[in-house]
């Protein structure tokens, strides 16, 4: 289900960008760098968190690190992370699949500067074995993101 509301996402606001799929599973940066061909900072990851009662999604390169601290700093509150269950039933995707596309309800979506180092990012695409190759300000266009430097950078 959630790759088909991807799917109808691009095909809505984006329909030069199409769905790529791989038959080895990309469900985790270093899957997906391998299934996609590129350098692991380049897979663009979406962390899903509670900050408060409030639900965001971060988008940040593969390789960076959230900071706890820097979140706190940003969104007013300390983060933790969204459970199993709760990921895919708030944003309708499965964990190693979660995006900012074709959410099953809107959600406030950040994208972090790490991802500014990348001419193009590959994040999923609503499954385990979906992804899609787009430039970081395009992303942040389509979802409506924020920029914020809310990570720690490696390269």
């Amino acid at each position: 289900m959630s790759l088909e509301s991807v799917r109808a996402f691009f095909a809505e606001k984006a329909p030069d960008i199409s769905v790529m799929e791989s038959p080895i599973s990309s469900a985790t940066v270093t899957l997906a760098a391998e299934a996609y061909g590129v350098e692991p900072g380049m897979i663009a990851k979406t962390l899903s968190l509670r900050v408060g009662e409030r639900v965001i999604l971060i988008v940040a390169a593969g390789t960076s690190r959230m900071d706890n601290r820097k979140v706190k700093a940003q969104f007013g509150g300390k983060p933790k992370m969204l459970g199993l269950e709760e990921v895919a039933d708030i944003t309708g995707h499965e964990v190693g699949g979660v995006c900012p596309f074709g959410l099953k309800s809107p959600l406030p979506v950040y994208c972090d500067i790490s991802l500014k180092a990348y001419d193009v990012v590959v994040p999923a695409a609503g499954s385990t074995h979906s992804a899609v190759r787009i430039t970081p300000e395009r992303m942040a266009e389509l979802t409506s993101a924020e920029w914020v430097d809310v990570c720690e950078h490696r390269p």
